[in-house]
């Protein structure tokens, strides 16, 4: 056990600190500006990404089932233990909301595809794909009702969606599959080029992002919502993931691919949403910042117990 702790921070998270130090360092000293960043991430490298992916992934029918149930049951289950914490422990409605999406939103586009990339190879990543995909709707539909409840509309949940390159990315790598369409070599060369540069430059605006989370302004009277979303997120999520995956009688790669991508820290998306509709972003912002220092401990632990 302990030696294959040790093998998987020397073969999978050194390499990914290495490009997170980079971000935070240009960020600390030359106050890196990280949105065009992310909009190249978001515009380009990830709908490159999720239609090489797809493209040449060798998935089932029940690969994508199971993936999808997984999703549905454990967003559930989150949603319900968050909204029962929040109110036993009487936090403010604004604090709930934030720990909603600390609980059910984890970061798993920029941090847990170049882990399961690393931890598991292409194989991995091609499970992960599917995942990913199903986390890009609910974040922008169950996402905008976490943090807005009260004026969400499925008017604006359809139009966060359509906003998304990678949604169309995905549609058109699954009509290229049912009608056996073959991407030319050219084009096909030039989108794995893309595709290969996701990894590094999102993990430079993931530290980036962490600085700006450590940054943020703190309320007194926060630390009580801030234990409750860092236990919810680093302990109680891989556990539920753990009882679903069994339930779900889910194995082999689908099983540490979906456990580890469950069990990720809190995602950057949701202080984004948190600031939009005022759902305590400086208590989403520290949760993102000490869950994902946090990951870097915890996450090696995991994959090491289930290789």
């Amino acid at each position: 056990m302990l030696q294959s702790f040790i093998s998987t921070i020397y073969q999978v998270f050194l390499p990914i600190s290495l490009p997170v130090i980079g971000g935070m360092l240009l960020r600390r000293y030359r106050g890196i500006d990280t949105k065009p960043i992310s909009t190249l991430s978001l515009y380009v490298l990830s709908p490159a990404l999720i239609f090489d992916t797809l493209t040449k992934a060798q998935l089932s029918f029940d690969d994508v089932y199971k993936t999808f149930a997984f999703s549905l049951i454990n967003l559930l289950l989150l949603w319900g233990a968050a909204s029962v914490l929040g109110r036993t422990l009487k936090l403010q409605s604004a604090e709930r909301a934030g720990l909603t999406m600390v609980a059910t939103f984890t970061n798993s586009v920029n941090y847990g595809l170049p882990l399961v990339l690393l931890a598991f190879g292409q194989l991995g990543l091609e499970k992960a794909s599917v995942y990913v995909i199903g986390q890009m709707f609910i974040v922008n539909t169950v996402g905008v009702y976490f943090a807005a409840r009260s004026h969400f509309s499925v008017k604006q949940a359809i139009r966060s969606i359509l906003t998304l390159p990678s949604i169309y990315a995905a549609a058109l790598a699954i009509l290229a599959r049912v009608l056996q369409i073959t991407v030319p070599s050219g084009l096909n060369k030039g989108i794995a080029m893309m595709a290969s540069a996701y990894a590094p430059v999102v993990l430079v605006v993931l530290g980036a992002q962490m600085m700006n989370a450590q940054s943020a302004k703190w309320k007194p009277g926060l630390q009580k919502a801030l234990w409750t979303g860092i236990s919810i997120r680093l302990l109680l999520a891989p556990l539920l993931a753990l009882l679903i995956l069994n339930v779900l009688q889910i194995d082999g790669i689908l099983f540490s691919v979906l456990l580890i991508l469950a069990s990720m820290p809190a995602a950057v998306n949701a202080v984004m949403l948190a600031e939009q509709f005022d759902a305590s972003p400086q208590f989403v912002a520290r949760c993102i910042l000490w869950t994902t220092l946090a990951s870097f401990l915890i996450l090696p632990v995991i994959i090491a117990f289930i290789q």
